[in-house]
C-alpha cells in the first residue's frame, strides 16, 4: 500500500497532508460538500507504509483522507474512530497532537 504525502514545517509543527495514493486527483462530493484531493495538497511523494507510520507518529497537525491511511492512524493510537467523517463514503480525519 502507497500513501501520497506532503510534508511542511510551520512554527515549528510539522504539518503532515497524507492521502490513500489511489484518492490523489480525486474530486469527492456528496450534497453540497466538495473535497479535492489535490497533487499540491496531498501529492509532494509517494511513501510505503514504514515511511507513512513514521510521518504519522512525528507530525504535530495531521490532514488525512482514505481507508487506509485512517486505518493506520487509528492503529497507531494517533487517530480516533470517533472523529472520523465522510464525504461519499471516503473517510477523513484531522489530528492536533497536544
Amino acid at each position: 500500500m502507497q500513501f501520497s504525502v506532503r510534508v511542511t514545517d510551520y512554527q515549528k509543527n510539522i504539518i503532515l497532508n497524507i492521502c490513500d495514493a489511489e484518492l490523489l486527483g480525486k474530486n469527492i462530493i456528496q450534497d453540497e460538500l466538495n473535497m479535492n484531493i489535490s497533487k499540491s495538497y496531498y501529492g509532494e511523494k509517494l511513501v510505503e507504509k514504514e515511511e507513512a507510520t513514521t510521518l504519522l507518529k512525528k507530525s504535530s497537525i495531521i490532514n488525512m483522507v482514505g481507508k487506509e491511511t485512517i486505518s493506520l492512524s487509528v492503529e497507531l493510537g494517533i487517530g480516533s474512530e470517533n472523529g472520523v467523517k465522510s464525504i461519499s463514503g471516503v473517510p477523513f480525519l484531522i489530528v492536533f497532537k497536544m
